[in-house]
């Protein structure tokens, strides 16, 4: 047999055995080629059952048939289609050009797939046994599809070009010798990724991945207990959504969506840490029923992450962090009960416009989201949630929200400055609620006006004084500014005095806290 050899319409090469005889005809005439006996147990690829010569054909003529084959029979494209079969040797297409469709299903490879830098128009491996896939800057133009097969040793898409779509729905990868079940740094889809209920044991690495539509993990599980994340994706550019989110079981294998009520669900579950740092995402992330579990040095990293809206509504991950430092999100949909309790959360220089709280989420629960993301004071997440409260109209929550920035940042000062934040608490809130002074100014006119009613006060000056008035006398000593000509007129003696010079001190604290507070109201204006 002479490879690369022409051929004249009727040959067969020499050598070949029977299978590898029907493939080839089956080839010319772009027609599936299928050695299954029609029995699940023994046709499963993944199976015990051994297929033997009737079903077996060597890896070296599959890729003589797919880099230099013969041609179509009149009337007919060329095409690999295969189904059942056994492939030994290794399958090498490195460096090739393959032209004709190729579709493999249920077959089984004995040795690994070498594709890298190899260009094909669409290839399709659905439901194979392979013990490694080898496709790093593999160039399709069309579709790769994987779905349902399972990889011994891991699969490499490094900086691989996917010109449609990548499907790895219900496939199952194991780590390769680096600790990686899918190497796909670099790799460009042009439309959607999916891999819904895919089962990942080792690091699914995505590292400056760029998806055309979107990311689809619905149902996947993400197993790595052997290094830090399951998931690493720093720089990951998904146009619309990337679904971190349950998937139906039993429902179309393209299904792209929620499932519908009363369907039952295969949540996305990931054992190890996720990685989405400098993310852009064109529409959403959404964590829609996600289970994270995490060890104590692990994360649910989304660092610097750009996208219109985050649905943070899975599970509360009982260890691990969830750091948010430096995302900008323009929607934050999110649950009370799916955030870590306090050290836990990170949230620095973290930006989101709105808030649209799944369920009850009142403010005292977001005052603890707040401090459970500052183990140690800092002003910037109060601000910004006052702030985006203060654009949905909620000046009150608002308000709320920065008494508590300053009763938070009280505990940070010295003892003195803290009883004088002690003092602005008690008084006016800081501020924040301008009408305890009024009360307050209210209590001590009427407190001062009774006692002074009782007081011994001769007149400075015995030939011109105004009329003993104890309310306006008292009013005259709280009002530190303002002078109502009664103070300098009338002597008192005694403990009046001392009294006197209370109302005085009162006043003017009184004076000091609503002009901090109207400060801070003027520079939030």
């Amino acid at each position: 047999m002479t490879e690369g050899a022409g051929f004249v319409a009727g040959d067969l090469p020499d050598e070949l055995t029977a299978a590898e005889a029907g493939m080839w005809q089956a080839f010319r005439n772009g027609s599936v080629y299928d050695l299954s006996c029609g029995d699940a147990a023994v046709d499963d690829p993944h199976g015990g059952h051994p297929w033997g010569p009737e079903r077996t054909v060597r890896a070296r003529i599959v890729a003589w048939l797919l880099l230099d084959g013969p041609p179509a029979l009149a009337g007919r494209v060329s095409a690999l289609k295969l189904t059942g079969v056994r492939i030994t040797g290794t399958l090498d297409l490195s460096g090739g050009t393959v032209r004709p469709y190729v579709e493999l299903r249920g077959c089984r490879f004995d040795d690994e797939v070498l594709l890298p830098e190899t260009r094909f128009t669409t290839l399709r491996m659905v439901d194979c046994a392979v013990p490694r896939l080898e496709a790093a800057r593999l160039h399709t133009e069309g579709d790769l599809h994987l779905p349902r097969c399972r990889f011994q040793n891991g699969v490499r898409l490094t900086d691989a070009h996917i010109g449609t779509d990548l499907m790895l729905n219900e496939t199952v990868v194991y780590r390769d010798r680096s600790g990686r079940s899918i190497s796909g740094d670099g790799v460009t889809v042009g439309q959607d990724l999916q891999a819904e209920m895919l089962q990942s044991h080792g690091e699914l690495r995505l590292r400056g991945a760029k998806v055309g539509v979107s990311l689809s993990l619905r149902g996947a599980l993400l197993d790595n207990p052997y290094s830090r994340y399951a998931l690493n994706a720093p720089q990951l550019t998904v146009e619309r959504t990337l679904y971190l989110t349950p998937a139906g079981v039993g429902s179309p294998l393209l299904s792209g969506t929620t499932p519908a009520r009363g369907t039952r669900i295969q949540r996305f579950e990931c054992r190890g840490g996720i990685r989405l740092d400098d993310g852009r995402f064109g529409d959403a992330v959404d964590f829609e029923r996600a289970r994270f579990t995490l060890a104590d040095d692990q994360e649910v990293s989304l660092r610097r992450v750009h996208a219109s809206e985050l649905r943070f509504l899975g599970d509360r991950p009982q260890r691990g962090k969830v750091v948010l430092s430096g995302g900008r999100i323009v929607s934050l949909v999110d649950r009370a009960a799916s955030w870590p309790g306090p050290g836990n959360l990170h949230m620095s220089g973290f930006v989101y416009e709105n808030l649209v709280p799944r369920g009850p989420f009142p403010l005292t629960g977001r005052l603890d989201w707040v401090a459970a993301a500052t183990a140690e004071y800092a002003p910037e997440p109060y601000e910004r949630l006052a702030a985006v409260l203060r654009a949905a109209g909620e000046d009150e929550d608002a308000r709320e929200v920065l008494l508590a920035k300053q009763r938070r940042r009280r505990e940070t000062l010295p003892l003195a400055a803290k009883f004088w934040g002690y003092v602005q608490d008690w008084t006016v809130a800081y501020g924040y609620r301008p009408g305890r002074a009024a009360v307050w100014m209210a209590v001590l006119w009427a407190a001062g006006t009774l006692a002074f009613a009782h007081a011994a006060h001769p007149p400075v000056n015995h030939d011109g004084h105004p009329y003993w008035s104890p309310a306006l006398f008292t009013l005259d000593l709280l009002l530190p500014v303002i002078d109502l000509g009664q103070v300098n007129q009338w002597q008192l003696r005694g403990a009046w005095q001392w009294l006197a010079a209370a109302m005085i001190l009162l006043g003017w604290i009184l004076a000091t806290t609503v002009a901090a507070g109207a400060t801070r109201l003027l520079r939030r204006g």
